[in-house]
Formats: C-alpha cells, sequence, structure tokens
C-alpha cells in the first residue's frame, strides 16, 4: 500500500497513468510510523494497492475493485418501502384476528402454548437466516402479531387486568427496551441490524410494540367507548403525525419510524376487530377466521412479489474482487447477501 506521507513526485505520474502498485523510491526513507504501517498491509497482501484522499472520500480503492470491504454483515430487516407499511398493518390485523378466533375456539392455554412455540420457531429461523429473507421475516412478524395479542388479551380476559393498567404497562416495557437498547447500541435505526445483540434488541422492541399497540386499540375501542371503527379511524389519523412532522418539520428520522411502527398495530387490529365481530360489538359480523384467512392470503400476495423480485433488499457494497473493473455496491451474494 502506497502511503500519502511518503509519495515522491513519481508515484503521483504512476498514479495519474493509471498504475495500481507503485515502484517505491529506494531514495525517500518512510517515518517509521509510515514503515509500520506499510508492513502490516505487505503481511495482509495489500501491499501495492493506491491509497489517497479522493479514493477514501469516493469509496473507491485503485486495486481493480471498489472500496475496502464492508466488515458488517448484510442487514436482517427490509428496505423501508410502501410495501413494509402494507404487510406490516395487514399482519397487525391478521394477527388479531387469528389470535381471537383461536383463543375463543380452543382456549387459552392450548392456544398460548401453541403462539409460544410458533413463535419461537419463527425466530429460531429469522435468527439462523444470514441475510433479510422474505417470507421468514414477515412469518416472525405475523407469529409476533398473534403472540402480542394472546399476551394482551391474556392479561386482560384471564387475570382481569383493565387495559388502562395494561397499556401503561406495555408502554413501560417498551420505553425500557428502547433505553437498554440505545445504552448498550447508541443507535436505534433499524439500517444498523446487522449484529445478533441489535437483532435480538429489535425483535424484543417489535414484540413490546405489539403488546402495547393491541391494549391501546382495544383500550379506545372497548374502554373508551369508541368502537372498532371510529378506533381504526382515529388510529389512522394519528399514524399520519410522524409522516407530516417528519416531512415538514424535520422530526427525528428513527422516532418518526418508531412512533409509526407503534400505531400501525392498533391500526391494523381496530379495523380486524370491525370488519370481524358481531354487529352487536359494532362490527360487521364478517367472522374473525373469515377476516384472518382473507389477511393471510393476501400477505402471500405481497411476500411473494416481495421475495421474487427484490424491491424491499437492503443494498450493500460487495466484497473487492481480487481483479478485473471496479464495480459499484450490489446486492450481497453468498454469505454476505442482503
Amino acid at each position: 500500500m502506497a502511503w500519502p506521507s511518503d509519495m515522491a513526485a513519481h508515484h503521483w505520474a504512476q498514479f495519474a497513468a493509471g498504475a495500481t502498485r507503485l515502484v517505491p523510491d529506494p531514495r525517500v526513507a518512510p517515518c517509521p510510523l509510515v514503515a509500520r504501517a506499510r508492513a502490516t498491509a505487505e503481511a495482509a497482501g495489500d501491499a501495492g494497492n493506491v491509497w489517497h484522499p479522493v479514493t477514501v472520500a469516493t469509496g473507491h480503492l485503485r486495486h481493480g475493485g471498489p472500496a475496502a470491504a464492508v466488515r458488517h454483515g448484510p442487514s436482517k430487516v427490509p428496505q423501508i418501502t410502501v410495501f413494509f407499511w402494507i404487510v406490516k398493518v395487514l399482519t397487525t390485523g391478521q394477527g388479531e384476528a387469528a389470535a381471537d378466533f383461536l383463543f375463543f375456539r380452543f382456549g387459552p392455554v392450548f392456544i398460548g402454548a401453541l403462539g409460544a412455540i410458533g413463535l419461537a420457531v419463527a425466530l429460531v429461523l429469522q435468527f439462523r437466516a444470514r441475510r433479510y429473507v422474505a417470507w421468514i421475516y414477515w412469518l416472525a412478524v405475523d407469529m409476533v402479531s398473534v403472540f402480542g395479542t394472546l399476551a394482551a388479551d391474556g392479561l386482560h380476559i384471564k387475570l382481569g387486568v383493565p387495559y388502562d393498567v395494561s397499556t401503561p404497562f406495555f408502554a413501560a416495557v417498551l420505553a425500557v427496551v428502547f433505553l437498554v437498547w440505545y445504552a448498550t447500541e447508541k443507535t436505534l435505526s433499524i439500517h444498523s441490524i446487522y449484529t445478533w445483540r441489535r437483532e435480538a434488541f429489535y425483535w424484543a422492541t417489535v414484540m413490546a410494540t405489539f403488546a402495547l399497540g393491541t391494549a391501546l386499540g382495544d383500550l379506545t375501542a372497548i374502554t373508551f367507548h369508541l368502537g372498532f371503527l371510529a378506533s381504526g379511524v382515529l388510529f389512522a389519523v394519528v399514524i399520519a403525525i410522524p409522516a407530516v412532522a417528519h416531512w415538514r418539520l424535520g422530526m427525528n428520522s428513527i422516532l418518526a419510524f418508531w412512533f409509526a411502527y407503534i400505531v400501525t398495530r392498533p391500526l391494523g387490529a381496530s379495523f380486524a376487530d370491525w370488519l370481524g365481530v358481531s354487529h352487536s360489538l359494532g362490527g360487521l359480523g364478517l367472522g374473525r377466521g373469515m377476516v384472518s384467512l382473507v389477511a393471510t392470503f393476501v400477505i402471500i400476495g405481497f411476500v411473494g412479489y416481495l421475495a421474487v423480485t427484490r424491491k424491499d433488499v437492503e443494498y450493500v457494497a460487495s466484497r473487492p474482487p481480487a481483479r478485473g473493473r471496479p464495480t459499484r455496491g450490489r446486492p450481497a451474494r453468498g454469505r454476505h447477501a442482503a
């Protein structure tokens, strides 16, 4: 590797001519620090590559390939596109309808155990995946949705905990997860989910948001007597707040994301309940089972589309090849896939 501090004029001439390996000037003795750095580069097999401030600023090294290899792994979560929000709201509604249908048909103990097993299997698949895989990720989200509904409903129906108590409780749990995550990782950005620990914080946050959103939706619909339709309309207005605040007022993007993410749960669940519950409860009476089934097929359609088109895949810089033309970042392949 050629270092700026001991580059002579003929080095720059070689560089201007397009050389990728420089012939050192024997008349110039490098300083000890530079000599040590060169020795380290030689040991790493990078001794002859050109380094200079322009290549660092542009993200490329002139050694026949792109910039230095990205050291972290690929993202384990999707890009935030309109498809993300559509599928997210659909999974909240599907999880709410499916959990309620199974809860009242088979009882809380059996369905609670089955939901916990399903969640564990989905999370194992997600953590074992080396990159974001659409069907695995959204399976995990859907199982979190089901289990979050069971947890919130179990506290209220079986233990008698009112929604005006469980809602602040889950809000406190979410706040603790956020605080510990930030204290440990110094970021809450979902674009940094490429280590096991950050992914663990991410999924703990997702589970807390689902439980909170379930309790919050039932709080407005049942405890505050707004009904499911009015609650759905209310949260449709609320979810626009972070979008407008970020767009027009410069609201922090991470805060805006998590604000909207939390609200998707009561938004989707309220409309799912309105569609599924009986007329006596203020719904359309389509049945929770039917709502869950239709939502499942719609989700499968969207996830299949995303899996084929890869529209929500995070793009990362690929590792530099040994030879060949410089290339721009692309979806990583193999174990470095995005």
